[in-house]
């Protein structure tokens, strides 16, 4: 009976790190997709904002 706890425990170890690992690097995926996300609207501001102020007229 104790060997069928110790199996038991260690399985519900083993499925709970993994689960872990999946939602840290869900985690780390979602944080790099809002910096691209963030660099890439500020980018937009910037453009427009010399389109709109006559950025590059000679």
């Amino acid at each position: 009976m104790r060997a069928f706890i110790n199996c038991l425990v260690i399985l519900l170890l083993t499925f709970t790190l993994t689960s872990c690992e999946a939602i840290g690097s869900i985690f780390k995926t979602g944080v790099w997709t809002g910096v691209i996300l963030v660099v890439g609207i500020i980018a937009v501001v910037i453009w427009a904002l010399s389109k709109a102020f006559g950025g590059g007229r000679r």
